[in-house]
C-alpha cells in the first residue's frame, strides 16, 4: 500500500510535534484535539509563547503548577493573540474576500426580494391589471 503524500502544513506541524512532546501527552489526556492544536499553530506560529510549555517532557511534568499559571497567562492574553493574529493578516487579501461576501450577501438579498416581489404582486392586483409586460401567463378572470 503506497502512503499518501501530506500537505507541507501537515509535515511542518508533525516536525512541530516531534519538537514538543507534551503536545501528545495532552490529547491522550483528552484536554485538547489534535485539530485545536494545529488550527492554534498555524494562526499563531512556532514562535508562540504557548507553546514553551510543551518543549520537553520533564518540564510538562515537573512544572505544572507553572503551566496552570501560563495557562490563565494566556487566556487573560487573548486579546492580545487576536491582535497579532489581525497583525497578520494582508489587508488587501481581506478586503477582497469582505468586497466578495458583501456581493455574495447582495445576491441574496436580490433573488429574496424576486420572491417577495412575486408573492406580493402575485395576488388579485394582477388579475385586474392586463398581463402585457408583467407576465405573458397569468389570465384574467372573465
Amino acid at each position: 500500500m503506497a502512503s499518501k503524500k501530506l500537505h507541507p502544513s501537515v509535515e511542518k506541524f508533525k516536525s512541530f510535534v516531534k519538537e514538543h512532546p507534551g503536545l501528545i501527552k495532552e490529547v491522550r489526556k483528552g484536554e485538547h484535539t489534535w485539530q485545536e492544536l494545529f488550527e492554534d499553530w498555524y494562526l499563531l506560529g512556532e514562535d508562540d509563547p504557548k507553546w514553551e510549555t510543551y518543549q520537553s517532557e520533564h518540564a510538562d511534568e515537573t512544572n505544572t503548577k507553572t503551566k496552570t499559571k501560563k495557562t490563565s497567562k494566556t487566556e487573560k492574553g487573548w486579546i492580545n493573540q487576536i491582535g497579532n493574529i489581525l497583525q497578520k493578516m494582508d489587508p488587501d487579501q481581506m478586503d477582497h474576500h469582505i468586497h466578495n461576501l458583501s456581493q455574495a450577501v447582495a445576491a441574496i438579498q436580490g433573488v429574496l426580494a424576486q420572491f417577495q416581489g412575486g408573492a406580493s404582486s402575485g395576488g388579485t392586483q394582477n388579475q385586474n391589471q392586463a398581463p402585457e409586460g408583467r407576465n405573458p401567463f397569468s389570465f384574467r378572470k372573465d
